[in-house]
């Protein structure tokens, strides 16, 4: 029997990488996972051997990551990210679950891509925040929606995945207008695309004008509490330590 590792290598360069996915990458057999992800891994694994599915075929390649595994080879599952945050480590789980399977499966985190976006702005994520996908294939629209009301009620700072696509082209508006029922339209927002890649950009914008920010489904939308502002460019949200020590 050999094993099954989901591993998560953050935003994609190789800097980000924690050194136990690297550890990991070097020393399995196989690698496998979606195919723009295995094309960004190639760059930094050449000798490695890879099989990738497209989008949407996850369960087939949970499954056959598993029956590599129990034939004896190690297996790395990559996400990229957190494979434990929206990844494949849940899936994996699952599926072995169903099985009946006895691989050892082992989940390697990685940054996240609200980790890394909020690097980028300055550090917007300082007090209690929720994590929200507007993606509506696997939750259905209402309850995404009624979770950005509940994050409003309890003023946290928001960080939106799969904020928009070519179906869904006001979602993030429309959490905007949810949001500001709690808090002002003045509020700070920062877009990051491509977050720790070659390409990537950011953005600063408000919530009252996030809807005419660039925004695709590459994007982090990061939303602030009421207490967020900004300074030199950078999103802060005050943890409460002035108020605490006197500073």
């Amino acid at each position: 029997m050999g094993k099954l590792y989901a591993v998560g290598f953050g935003p994609g360069g190789y800097e980000h990488m924690t050194q136990k996915a690297i550890d990991v990458i070097n020393s399995v057999d196989v690698v496998t996972g979606y195919t723009t992800y295995v094309e960004m891994l190639k760059e930094f694994f050449p000798d490695k051997e890879y099989l990738a599915t497209p989008m949407t075929k996850e369960m087939d390649r949970c499954r056959m990551a598993i029956e590599l595994a129990e034939e004896g080879k190690t297996v790395a599952m990559v996400s990229s990210g957190d494979s434990g945050i929206y990844g494949m480590a849940g899936i994996l789980l699952e599926i072995a679950n169903e099985k009946g399977s006895d691989v050892e499966i082992e989940t390697v985190p990685g940054i996240t891509a609200a980790s890394a976006a909020a690097s980028i702005l300055g550090a917007p994520l300082m007090h209690d925040f929720a994590v929200i996908s507007l993606s509506d294939l696997m939750t259905p629209y209402d309850l995404i929606m009624k979770r950005i009301d509940c994050v409003g009620q309890g003023d946290m700072i928001v960080c939106l995945y799969n904020p928009k696509s070519k179906k869904r082209v006001d979602y993030v508006e429309k959490a905007a207008d949810i949001l500001m029922k709690y808090r002002p339209a003045e509020t700070p927002v920062g877009v990051v695309r491509n977050a720790g890649r070659s390409d990537e950009s950011s953005y600063i914008t408000s919530l009252g004008e996030v809807k005419d920010a660039p925004i695709d489904m590459i994007s982090i939308v990061l939303i602030g509490n009421s207490n967020t502002y900004v300074k030199n460019g950078k999103m802060i949200t005050p943890r409460g330590y002035e108020n605490k020590y006197g500073f």
